[in-house]
C-alpha cells in the first residue's frame, strides 16, 4: 500500500494502536479531529507492535492527512551474518545506567527526566549508544549483569536478560523515527506510552510543541494488561513465591510504563483528560497540575438527533453492547446478565456489535459461553456495524468494561434518545448522574453497577426497559446532558485554540 507522503506539515498525530487501522473509540475521535480541521495539515506517525497485527485500514484518510508512516516495535530483522564483538562507550552506557538508577527511587523524577534528555541524542542514528553496542557490547554485558545481581529476586539470569531485550529494544526504533520524521510544527501524541515516548523524543531534540491527550490512562490500562499477562514468567518456587507480591518481572514492566508515562508528563503542553477524574490521576502519576486540563468528548447533534424520530412508540427490549470483544470490555459479564434478562424478560435479546478479529480467542470463548447458557437465540453477535443504523433499534446501550474513560458510544445514545446501563469505571458515572448541581438537576440517563456483577447489570437493565416511564425520564435526562456538556462543537472549539497556541508559539501562521 502507498502511503502519502509530504516534505512538511502542521500537526504531527503520534498514535499507538489506533487510527487508522483499528476502528472503535480513540480511532473515531481521531478521525473527528482531523476532519474537523481542513485547514491544517496533518501527519500521522502510527506505532504499532508487529505488522501481522494489523489488517487493512479500518478508515479512509482524510484529505489533509498529507503524510502516514507505520512502525512496529516488535519486527526484528534476521541477520545472516554473526554480530562482531563490541567494546561499548562507557560514557554512554554510564548515562543509561544513572537513567535506570533514577527509575529505581521514586523521588527523583526530575534526575530521571534530565538524564533521558541527555541519553536521548546518543540513542539517535549516529549517537554514542547504537543498538549494535545495547545488543552485543562487553560494557551491555557487564550492565545487564551487574543489574540482575544487584536487584532482580528471580533466579532466572535468562529470562532477565531477555526481559531487558525486549523491554530496551523499541527505543532505538523511536529514537530512529524521531531523527527522520519530517518537519512539522507540533506534535499531538494520544497517549503515553510508546507514542508518548516519542513526543517527548521530539520534543528535546526538535524543541516544538507537544501535546497529549489521555482518552484513557495509558499506564492504569497497561498494568490491567500485565496482571493478566500469561506470557511474564515467574521462576521462583513455591518457598520463595510471596503470593502476596507481583513477580519481579511483572514489576519491571510496570515500572517501565510508569516511566514512559512521566517521562511524557515532563514534556508535554497542555496535558489533556477527557473528565477530572483522569485529571486529577495524572497529577497524581507525576504531571504538573498547572500544565492539565480537562477536554471532554463530543458527538454530532446533527448526526444522531434525527435518530429519535425513528424510535418506535416504546423502547425495543434489545440490550447492545457496541464495542470490540476484547477482554477489557468483559463481554462475558453482559452474556452471563442475558441470561437472567432472558428469564424474566422473554422477548428480550442481547446483541453485541462490534468486531472480533482483535482477540478472537476470546471472541471464540464468548460464543461458546453464549451455547452453554442456552442463550444462542438471545445473543447476537453483529460484528461492525454503523451505529446510527443500530440506535434506532435498541432499547439500551450496554457498558461491561473493567476500564473505559469517557465513552463515545453512551454520548452516541443519549443523542439518538438511548440510555444506557454501565459499569462504574471511567467517566460512566458523571455521565449517568452528572458531575456538579446543574449538571445532576438534569436527572439520571441510565444506571451505574459494579464490575462484573451479571446479576446487578440485568435487574438495572430489567428495571428500566420494564417501566416505560422510567425510560422515557432517562432518555430525557441523556439528551439533556448531551445537548448542554457533550456535543463536538465544544471539543472542537477547545482543540482549536490549543492547535492555535501551539501553532503561534512556533510563528506558524493558520
Amino acid at each position: 500500500m502507498t502511503f502519502p507522503q509530504a516534505r512538511q506539515a502542521d500537526i504531527a498525530l503520534l498514535l499507538e494502536g489506533t487510527f487508522p487501522y483499528v476502528s472503535g473509540g480513540v480511532s473515531s475521535w481521531v478521525d473527528q479531529i482531523i476532519r474537523a480541521f481542513p485547514e491544517l495539515r496533518f501527519a500521522i506517525v502510527f506505532i504499532g507492535s508487529r505488522r501481522e497485527d494489523y489488517e487493512d485500514m479500518k478508515y479512509r484518510l482524510p484529505d489533509n492527512v498529507v503524510h502516514l508512516e507505520a512502525h512496529y516495535l516488535y519486527d526484528f530483522v534476521a541477520h545472516a551474518e554473526k554480530p562482531k564483538p563490541r567494546r561499548g562507550s562507557a560514557n554512554a552506557f554510564a548515562r543509561a545506567d544513572r537513567l535506570h538508577e533514577a527509575f529505581l527511587r521514586d523521588d527523583a523524577a526530575a534526575g530521571a527526566c534530565a538524564a533521558f534528555s541527555e541519553l536521548i541524542r546518543d540513542l539517535m542514528p549516529g549517537g554514542r549508544l547504537p543498538e549494535a553496542d545495547f545488543l552485543h557490547s562487553e560494557e551491555a554485558w557487564r550492565i545487564i549483569s551487574d543489574r540482575y545481581r544487584k536487584n532482580c529476586t528471580d533466579p532466572s539470569f535468562v529470562d532477565y536478560f531477555w526481559t531487558v531485550r525486549m523491554m530496551h529494544a523499541p527505543l532505538w526504533k523511536l529514537a530512529r523515527v524521531a531523527h527522520e520524521l519530517i518537519p512539522v510544527q507540533a506534535f499531538h501524541a494520544v497517549s503515553t506510552g510508546y507514542a508518548g515516548l516519542l513526543g517527548s523524543m521530539l520534543r528535546r531534540t526538535r524543541e516544538r510543541p507537544l501535546i497529549l491527550s489521555e482518552h484513557g490512562i495509558y499506564t492504569k490500562e497497561r498494568k490491567i494488561d500485565l496482571f493478566k499477562s500469561e506470557w511474564i514468567r515467574d521462576n521462583r518456587n513455591i518457598f520463595q513465591r510471596d503470593p502476596t507480591e507481583l513477580s519481579y518481572f511483572r514489576q519491571m514492566w510496570i515500572r517501565f510504563f510508569e516511566w514512559l508515562g512521566r517521562l511524557c508528563y515532563d514534556s508535554a503542553d497542555p496535558i489533556i483528560a477527557l473528565y477530572e477524574a483522569n485529571r486529577l490521576r495524572q497529577v497524581a502519576d507525576g504531571a504538573l497540575a498547572e500544565r492539565t486540563c480537562n477536554v471532554p468528548n463530543g458527538i454530532s447533534l446533527q448526526r444522531f438527533a434525527p435518530l429519535r424520530a425513528l424510535r418506535p412508540e416504546t423502547p425495543p427490549p434489545v440490550l447492545c453492547l457496541i464495542g470490540r470483544v476484547v477482554p477489557i470490555k468483559d463481554v462475558k459479564t453482559f452474556i452471563r446478565a442475558m441470561r437472567r434478562v432472558a428469564n424474566q424478560m422473554p422477548a428480550a435479546e442481547g446483541w453485541i456489535a462490534g468486531p472480533e478479529d482483535e482477540d478472537p480467542a476470546y471472541a471464540e470463548e464468548c460464543r461458546h459461553l453464549v451455547a452453554s447458557l442456552g442463550l444462542a437465540d438471545k445473543v447476537k453477535f453483529l460484528g461492525f456495524q454503523k451505529v446510527e443504523e443500530l440506535l434506532p433499534k435498541i432499547g439500551l446501550t450496554i457498558l461491561s468494561s473493567i476500564s473505559e474513560a469517557l465513552p463515545l458510544v453512551i454520548l452516541e445514545g443519549y443523542a439518538a434518545g438511548v440510555p444506557t446501563v454501565s459499569t462504574d469505571v471511567g467517566s460512566c458515572r458523571q455521565l449517568i448522574e452528572g458531575l456538579d448541581g446543574d449538571d445532576r438537576r438534569l436527572g439520571v440517563s441510565g444506571a451505574v453497577v459494579n464490575i462484573a456483577e451479571p446479576q446487578a447489570l440485568a435487574d438495572a437493565a430489567l428495571e428500566l426497559l420494564g417501566d416505560p416511564a422510567a425510560w422515557a425520564a432517562a432518555s430525557r435526562a441523556g439528551i439533556a446532558r448531551v445537548e448542554r456538556y457533550y456535543t463536538d462543537d465544544l471539543m472542537f472549539g477547545a482543540y482549536r485554540r490549543i492547535y492555535q497556541r501551539a501553532l503561534a508559539a512556533t510563528g506558524a501562521q493558520h
